[in-house]
């Protein structure tokens, strides 16, 4: 067991263990419970019922939050002629091709997130074994004619990115501390409705298994799986 700090241990003592809370009420209680100098990162962790070594088990994708995650991040794009213009008009950080490609393999990793048209993908396949999971894709939504939209979506931070983890857990943040309760518990939604939308076909039984909410600093909440589930059905 991991011996937690004096302030950890003084903002868990306002969480209930073993309470199942309700969606608004768990966001509320991370925010109470925070207490770092800085404005801590709002972390969702939500266990699926799935075996992510089984292909037609594996969730991943993208959604938007309405309220976006208050992290700002720098987008490369690999585009050409138009394409490229539309990148660069929209904030991309960094637009290119065949330089581009030659900047990653001569080891520059300055970005958060690449995108892709799918019309060069033929040479930015050959970055897979250096990229790995960084590399665009489409069920992510990175390889894409819609540049424009799709840069735009991730410099607002608004547009995020998830991937189940060999634990068969979702790891993503929801905003940060500073957010209003209301904004947090949105994105929250928004989060849970994606994940729902996304259960592969092949997933038997319970499809959501927990779900935690927790600032960086802070303990985790638990919250109750049927009303989160509800609550993004609507």
């Amino acid at each position: 067991m991991p011996i937690r700090g004096k302030r950890y241990q003084e903002a868990a003592k306002g969480v209930e263990k073993a309470k199942q809370y309700e969606p608004a009420e768990a966001v509320s209680a991370v925010k109470e419970a925070a207490s770092a100098k800085f404005d801590e990162t709002v972390e969702v962790a939500v266990r699926l019922g799935v075996d992510p070594r089984h292909g037609d088990q594996m969730v991943r994708g993208t959604t938007s939050l309405p309220h976006g995650t208050g992290k700002v991040r720098r987008v490369a794009v690999f585009a050409k002629g138009e394409k490229a213009q539309q990148a660069e008009e929209a904030g991309a950080d960094v637009v290119g091709a065949e330089d581009l490609v030659q900047r990653i393999e001569g080891g520059w990793r300055d970005f958060d997130i690449l995108v892709a048209t799918p019309d060069v993908m033929s040479m930015v396949s050959k970055l897979g074994r250096t990229l790995g999971p960084r590399m665009p894709n489409p069920k992510a939504g990175t390889v894409t004619m819609d540049v424009d939209r799709v840069v735009r979506d991730i410099k607002s931070a608004s547009r995020v990115e998830y991937r189940v983890d060999k634990a068969g857990i979702i790891h993503m943040s929801i905003g940060k501390i500073s957010f209003s309760a209301e904004q947090l518990t949105e994105n929250f939604t928004a989060l849970i409705s994606a994940l729902l939308k996304a259960r592969p076909a092949a997933a038997k039984g319970r499809y959501l298994r927990k779900i935690t909410i927790s600032s960086s600093m802070g303990p985790g909440v638990n919250v109750d799986v049927q009303k989160a589930q509800a609550m993004a059905e609507r």
